[in-house]
């Protein structure tokens, strides 16, 4: 084991000669390793990591997913639901805002949090200056509604005829009272300002449901290199939302859950086929990442066939970064080289 000052192809190349025995080199994918391995140790079999190779087809489909962008929006792509006026929520027949209604409402809570606390109904009436069968009637309503009766219960208003219109223009952004009561008067609506703007006023405080926002390339590019046994019930869904929508989306996806199987399961004998498969379909970003793998067929093909990979490298890679920064830079390479090494 050793630590060499670069990765320059003399300096790979010339330490690979002075150990003829190496029998297999594993590497990356950058060319130079390749060019360094054929000089240093001729004899040798390259192996192209699985990790690099793993990688490199991430990186491929991130860009596949990207080239499908408005795919994914128009997958999660969700109308706002329209928001009812409160008075449809409660079930009341005047809405939050109402005159008689509101009075009513706190009159009831007064009444029952005095009940609470433990005081009479004669109490209640003398503290509140109410009549006995005032405060009899709040004190045996369970619900402030139950007191909503009269003339003016379920009665219909100038403008139920146009509440469907008004609605149509909140959604489509039209958030002026006056603007919107000044288009309905076209349409001979007879009442006045007041009830207009008493009737929006519950759509501009309650809180709208924000529009689900699509995921990122790299989220769904996660979710396709994730195995479908690991990923969770919620994610799994919205990818099959996803490539029920992009049929290239749904053929990337196969393409990369095959050659999962070639590296995890070293079936490197399939990758023939694998590459015929590619090449017959479109999707130009994988038609890039193959063009890549046969220009290093027979160390990618050695990577998905042996047992031989860097992982632990890489974590050893890591490593030495960090040890490098601990030492901000005032010890050269003898010092960081005796680290490695004495420390393994």
């Amino acid at each position: 084991m050793d630590l060499l000052p670069d990765r320059e192809a003399g300096t790979v190349a010339a330490w690979l000669a002075e150990r003829p025995g190496i029998e297999v080199v594993c590497r990356g994918r950058a060319p130079f390793f390749a060019e360094d391995a054929r000089i240093g140790a001729p004899t040798a079999v390259q192996v192209a990591d699985r990790f690099h190779l793993w990688r490199n087809l991430r990186e491929a489909a991130e860009r596949c997913v990207s080239r499908h962008r408005p795919c994914l929006r128009a997958t999660f792509a969700e109308s706002v639901p329209e928001k009812a006026p409160a008075s449809a929520e409660s079930g009341s027949p005047w809405p939050t805002g109402h005159r008689f209604a509101d009075r009513t409402r706190a009159k009831h809570a007064t009444v029952h949090a005095l009940l609470a606390a433990g005081h009479s109904r004669r109490s209640i009436q003398r503290q509140l200056g109410m009549t006995y069968r005032t405060v009899q009637r709040l004190a045996d309503a369970p619900r402030p509604e139950d007191l909503f009766q009269g003339q003016w219960q379920n009665r219909r208003t100038k403008l139920d005829d146009f509440k469907a219109h008004l609605h149509e223009r909140w959604t489509e952004g039209c958030t002026n009272a006056w603007t919107l009561w000044e288009e309905i008067k076209t349409h001979d609506y007879t009442g006045g300002y007041g009830a207009v703007r008493a009737y929006l006023q519950p759509l501009r405080t309650s809180p709208t449901e924000p529009a689900a926002r699509p995921p990122s390339p790299r989220t769904v590019t996660g979710w396709i290199l994730t195995h479908p046994n690991t990923l969770p019930e919620s994610e799994r869904l919205k990818l099959k939302a996803v490539l029920a929508g992009c049929p290239e989306l749904d053929a990337l996806t196969g393409y990369v859950r095959a050659f999962r199987q070639m590296l995890t399961q070293l079936q490197g004998d399939q990758l023939p086929q694998w590459i015929k498969a590619v090449r017959a379909d479109d999707l130009p970003s994988l038609h890039a990442f193959v063009n890549d793998l046969e220009r290093d067929l027979a160390a990618v093909t050695a990577g998905l066939t042996l047992p031989w990979s860097s992982g632990v490298v890489e974590g050893h890679v890591n490593w030495i970064k960090m040890i490098k920064r601990q030492m901000y830079g005032r010890a050269g390479f003898g010092l960081l080289r005796k680290r490695v090494l004495l420390a393994s």
